[in-house]
């Protein structure tokens, strides 16, 4: 039996865990096809004609990730799996009000599907069940029954293998998730121990897509900056209490965690850990710019850009912001403004750092790392 599963939106933050448990029912993971970046040409072969009136971007290219799973695979897949995720897991939970996504990003599977139906079922005529199970990842202990609803048939599942397969799902994220954190502080302490800058990436998970975020961080990468995406930044309790100590102390904020004092309305998780990120950079002496990235016309996004920039520049930490994204890549505008950001960040870093360095505590965990690192170039992380 094979698997097609649409690399978009949150599957970006939660791939491990669908690897996770369809491996622990016995699909090899061979058998597990997740459809390629999203590409102008992806769209224009696969998705042209099948697409939906929708303002959101990355929603609209989800068109042509289903035609290449049903109509682009050397061996056919049987099932197209494209779960409808209404909560994440997230290292801010229990910390802020939910972790909720946004609903067009949760009701993006039933909106694109409708373009494969309305003249016939490509669907069948393929030979492929479509399932999308509604999935509360936030809330692990409501996932087993949701998943066995929605599967059972389809892969005649018990409700004892649900759950196992659950539980392996969830700790193929985490594990996934404690590796990707511990590669960023490593490249945190590569820059502790050579006071060098980096630089944070602020975005929704999907950003990471080459086709919906352009790589404007590579383009950064390549001029010698380390790159950080948010959603893996350490959050060990030796760095947390070194950046937030003090605040907690006062009564401030209770926990590392804590986003109430900048975003009382901490409903979404992706806005929750962008606000958490520009708090984090704003502390952080080694990361001395960031970087925002937006898709066009973000509902989601626009309330946030403001508090946000705000945040970051209040520490001097420098703040350049990538907005309305969409199918275009204008490689000009992007190359003149990574060459403006890279003036800035070798003109500026050294100052910001020893800054910042100045309103922490004495003691900083990386450089108590830093004997035990390589010095191996650090990679983006």
């Amino acid at each position: 039996m094979r698997v097609g599963i649409p690399k978009v939106l949150n599957i970006w933050s939660t791939h491990q865990f669908w690897v996770g448990f369809l491996t622990a029912l016995g699909i090899s993971p061979e058998n597990i096809v997740f459809s390629s970046d999203t590409s102008e040409d992806q769209y224009r072969e696969y998705g042209k004609g099948r697409g939906t009136v929708d303002c959101c971007y990355p929603v609209k290219c989800m068109s042509g990730h289903y035609g290449e799973l049903i109509f682009g695979q050397k061996k056919k897949i049987d099932i197209l799996l494209s779960p409808m995720i209404y909560s994440l897991p997230s290292f801010l939970r229990g910390h802020v009000l939910d972790t909720l996504t946004c609903t067009r990003v949760m009701a993006g599977p039933e909106n694109i599907k409708a373009g494969f139906l309305k003249e016939r079922d490509v669907f069948a005529e393929n030979g492929i069940r479509y399932v999308s199970p509604f999935v509360s990842l936030g809330e692990p202990e409501k996932v087993p029954k949701q998943l066995h609803l929605a599967l059972k048939d389809v892969l005649d599942l018990s409700e004892e293998e649900t759950v196992r397969a659950v539980e392996a799902g969830y700790r193929a994220l985490e594990t996934f998730n404690q590796r990707m954190r511990q590669k960023s502080r490593e490249i945190l302490t590569w820059c502790a121990r050579h006071d060098r800058p980096c630089i944070l990436v602020l975005a929704r998970p999907y950003h990471m897509d080459p086709g919906i975020g352009h790589e404007i961080e590579a383009e950064l990468q390549a001029h010698g900056f380390p790159i950080l995406w948010m959603q893996y930044f350490p959050i060990d309790e030796d760095l947390m209490h070194w950046l937030f100590g003090e605040e907690i102390r006062a009564g401030r904020i209770k926990s590392p965690f804590d986003i109430s004092d900048v975003w009382p309305s901490s409903y979404s998780s992706n806005t929750n850990e962008i606000l958490w990120g520009a708090k984090v950079a704003a502390r952080c002496p080694w990361i001395t710019c960031v970087i925002r990235f937006s898709s066009y016309e973000c509902g989601m996004d626009q309330p946030t850009y403001t508090p946000t920039q705000k945040i970051v520049e209040a520490s001097g930490t420098l703040y350049f912001k990538f907005g309305d994204l969409d199918a275009t890549k204008p490689a000009g505008s992007i190359k003149i403004r990574v060459e403006t950001i890279v003036h800035y960040v070798e003109k500026y870093s050294r100052d910001i750092i020893r800054r910042k360095l100045a309103a922490l505590p004495p003691r900083c965990p990386l450089l108590e790392d830093a004997a035990s690192t390589s010095e191996s170039a650090p990679l983006a992380a």
